[in-house]
């Protein structure tokens, strides 16, 4: 019969847990201690997710989309603690590797050992609470002389000077929010808000509100209760330009992370249907949870690839509008993504053709795909990206095709200054938003179904047969 542990291997059980997750000490801590060892645990697995998608050049989420999730409780220090980690990572490479403190052990669970040692070399003081904060620090003096011997070496005078090519920018923008106006009117919204910031209503989206630059809205009650989502104006404008009428079903053919989505239930009215379709299940979870933090009661969430539905299936027979916002290089929105923290980025490997053209490729394909669905009459095409090969390149090839079906290229905003490059005839239908000056670099394409085409469809009728003895018959009968 097995006998039960004792109490003293109860404990050593319990101290030895390597990912930290079980550390008997935790449970001492208080105040500051406690915040600072969770927020390095979450900030660990956040870390762990924006490295790997970086090294495989297939990122989940956006770097701040991956930190406010609901799952991260303190948002603002694992925000800080990530961006001052990826800031100083490459030194903090350099120095793990030239002090040789590393045993395998440590080696599996790496981006919290890179947190910790940003902390211990540039950040604030470490607590013995964990099992890797009293590893690391017992190695202090070691990662302390072998940082001073890498400035040295590379004869700078200090840290700052080592980084000064990772500096974040200086970003004077404008920070929007959209209100969700399936949980709250767009003026109760401005009150509420206005008694703590200055805010202003867009001019161009009736949903959009304005705030200062630098305006952090992330605790904010109304971005927890999902009556407002933090959205940029050009992400903001993606579905408007689609502007499904209520009652309408509607394809979001590339749906996560959803915010997109969820506008085009706001914009509907929780009238009609939306399927969100997406391939990646890890993206499933966060799609889920932006459609019920929102509210959204008229979106069903179809796990599958978008090229893989069938338009002639019943099922889709009645699709009218297709969203399509497929994958992209996200070269428009590198800097709020804070793309330029990635490793890949600091070796200056973000200019990838091979993997442009085969984004380009499936961006034509996904394009081609959402005209064929029989009763679709409107289409938008964007991408958060500034490069031509997947904006107008992609339309002026799909173009021939879309006028086969009886598409042609609208302006969904008339009153907006800028255009697609003047690359074909047609482009001036185009929409850019520019990185500089809105935040964003967004494209965006709508196709639409030409009006002649539309009454074509609706007064075609099916050719009736008529029986000559029935209506003799009939006349016979009714003849006054």
């Amino acid at each position: 019969m097995a006998r039960a542990p004792t109490k003293l291997q109860k404990n050593k059980r319990v101290k030895d847990g390597g990912d930290g997750s079980q550390e008997n000490q935790k449970t001492t801590l208080k105040g500051a201690d406690r915040s600072a060892y969770f927020a390095r645990r979450e900030a660990a697995k956040v870390l762990r997710v924006v490295l790997e998608g970086d090294a495989n050049s297939r990122a989940l989420a956006s770097i701040k989309s991956l930190i406010y999730t609901p799952s991260v409780r303190n948002k603002k220090a694992t925000f800080a603690l990530i961006c001052q980690t990826l800031k100083h990572l490459p030194i903090i490479k350099d120095v793990l590797e030239a002090s040789s403190i590393l045993n395998t052990k440590w080696k599996r669970q790496q981006e919290l050992v890179y947190i910790i040692v940003y902390d211990i070399l540039f950040g604030q003081a470490v607590a013995m609470a964990g099992d890797a904060e009293k590893y690391l620090m017992r190695h202090k003096n070691a990662l302390q002389s072998t940082l001073k011997q890498i400035l040295s070496r590379r004869n700078v005078k200090n840290v700052k000077q080592l980084i000064a090519l990772h500096q974040l920018p200086d970003v004077s923008l404008p920070r929007y929010v959209r209100v969700n106006t399936l949980k709250l009117d767009v003026d109760s919204a401005l009150l509420e808000l206005q008694e703590k910031y200055s805010v202003e209503k867009d001019d161009l989206l009736p949903d959009l509100l304005k705030l200062p630059p630098g305006t952090d809205l992330h605790d904010h009650p109304l971005v927890n209760n999902g009556s407002i989502f933090m959205q940029g104006k050009a992400s903001s404008m993606v579905a408007p330009a689609l502007n499904p009428e209520p009652g309408w079903e509607v394809i979001d053919a590339c749906a996560a992370p959803g915010n997109k989505t969820v506008h085009l239930a706001a914009l509907m009215k929780r009238k009609g249907r939306i399927t969100a379709c997406e391939l990646n299940k890890q993206r499933i979870k966060r799609l889920k949870e932006t459609i019920k933090l929102s509210g959204a009661s008229n979106i069903h969430v179809l796990n599958e690839d978008f090229l893989n539905i069938d338009p002639k299936a019943p099922s889709y027979s009645k699709v009218k509008a297709v969203l399509l916002d497929p994958s992209c290089s996200g070269s428009g929105t590198a800097a709020s993504r804070l793309d330029h923290l990635l490793p890949s980025k600091a070796a200056g490997q973000d200019t990838d053709i091979e993997r442009l053209n085969k984004l380009a490729a499936f961006q034509r394909k996904a394009l081609q795909h959402a005209l064929n669905f029989p009763a679709v009459e409107k289409i938008v095409y964007s991408t958060c990206s500034i490069n031509q090969i997947e904006n107008e390149d992609v339309i002026n090839s799909v173009l021939p095709i879309a006028e086969s079906h009886g598409f042609e290229l609208v302006n969904p905003f008339p009153e907006w200054h800028c255009r697609g490059l003047p690359v074909f005839k047609g482009s001036e239908n185009l929409i850019r938003t520019h990185p500089a000056t809105d935040g964003e670099g967004f494209f965006i394409a709508l196709f639409a179904k030409k009006k002649n085409e539309q009454r074509k469809k609706k007064h075609t009728f099916p050719r009736i047969h008529i029986d000559p003895f029935r209506t003799w018959l009939y006349y016979r009968l009714n003849r006054p």
